[in-house]
């Protein structure tokens, strides 16, 4: 089976050339029960003060967690993925519909993006979660704390 090519979960950008890409490029460990369902991706950030690559590892409740944060992210509120365990992105909403991004890997690089994204951002952004969805799907069901096997629905 070939892998699927990469799919951006977050791209957001304006035009004063300020980026954050979350960039999703295939599972952590294929075929490896404990590690299958977990994505590798790419933190892509840039301004005028900054140019960063980092790695993320995408656990399947993160993606959970990221639909309903997108889902409640009203002005006032922040949207994050990654969560506490390494590098991580949280994406704060102003009243005037600018974002406030900040980057930050606990052993590397803590940076703040300001961007400014186009009106229907967050549409958009749900179908990003779906195309990954969709190339990666969740293969392992955890049918005890710590006991995992192969969902019945696994593409072989």
């Amino acid at each position: 089976m070939t892998e699927p090519t990469p799919k951006d979960l977050i791209h957001l950008a304006d035009q004063d050339g300020n980026r954050c890409i979350v960039r999703v490029t295939g599972r952590s460990r294929p075929g490896v029960l404990t590690g299958h369902d977990i994505l590798r991706a790419d933190v892509l950030a840039s301004a005028s003060f900054v140019d960063a690559r980092l790695d993320l590892s995408i656990f399947p409740h993160d993606l959970d967690s990221w639909e309903q944060e997108l889902s409640n992210l009203v002005p006032g509120r922040t949207a994050g993925i990654g969560g506490d365990r390494g590098p991580n992105l949280d994406i704060h909403m102003h009243e005037d519909g600018r974002l406030s991004i900040l980057v930050n890997d606990p052993d590397r690089l803590t940076a703040a993006l300001g961007i400014r994204p186009q009106e229907e951002w967050i549409a958009e952004h749900r179908g990003r979660l779906e195309q990954v969805r969709l190339a990666w799907p969740s293969e392992v069901v955890e049918t005890a704390p710590g006991a995992y096997e192969w969902s019945p629905s696994r593409g072989r």
